[in-house]
């Protein structure tokens, strides 16, 4: 599911419950996916995803909280041979890079802030968007940087009914997302975090099988 060819305009996709039968209605853009403890994919294994679009053919999202090994944002710009100019001394360039799920690994996902003026964006939120066009990275480092910017490689993807099915098979929970964890709340923290959100501290779950 390319991001560039899915809809701003999210559907609304259905789901039966555990008994099979009442449909459940969920429109997940704009929240986050957290990894339930007994999740033991080594991937997803205590993941945030932050779903970027969800509609009646799937869902697709970013994965937030696995940064990649030896690889910061000044890497990807020293790879592509992006210099910052004019080069803005107080914006930083050791960031890290997310492994953004296992598809597409060797193309680039920008989780940013407004403002969207870029030849490739979808606006997930309010003051949320997604770029995969080669312009934003030439504005990290410089002034006109979005004030928050998350770089990931490869993105997660669900096919109809996919992420409704793991979701009643208890290998997720959901939360509406915020930019504060997104862009601000320390990687290690985030898993727990989010799950805040809703009331939960995620240490307290029991150890279950979860699906992915």
């Amino acid at each position: 599911m390319p991001v560039e060819h899915i809809p701003y305009q999210a559907g609304l996709p259905t789901a039966k419950d555990s008994t099979g039968n009442r449909p459940l209605t969920m429109n997940l853009q704009h929240h986050f996916l957290i990894a339930m403890p007994g999740l033991q994919d080594p991937l997803f294994r205590r993941s945030v995803v932050y779903i970027c679009e969800h509609n009646d053919e799937g869902a697709m999202g970013i994965i937030i909280n696995k940064p990649l090994d030896n690889l910061k944002v000044a890497d990807v710009l020293e790879k592509l041979k992006i210099t910052p100019e004019p080069r803005d001394p107080a914006i930083r360039l050791d960031k890290p890079v997310f492994v953004g799920g296992p598809l597409a690994e060797d193309r680039g996902f920008i989780l940013h802030t407004p403002p969207e003026m870029f030849s490739s964006s979808i606006r997930i939120a309010e003051n949320t968007i997604i770029t995969t066009s080669k312009d934003v990275l030439e504005t990290l480092g410089t002034p006109n940087q979005p004030p928050d910017v998350l770089v990931a490689l490869g993105y997660s993807s669900w096919d109809k009914g996919q992420l409704e099915q793991e979701i009643l098979d208890n290998a997720w929970l959901t939360a509406p997302a915020n930019n504060q964890i997104l862009f601000h709340t320390l990687i290690g923290e985030r898993w727990r975090e989010a799950a805040r959100l809703i009331g939960i501290d995620i240490h307290n779950l029991p150890n279950e099988a979860g699906h992915a």
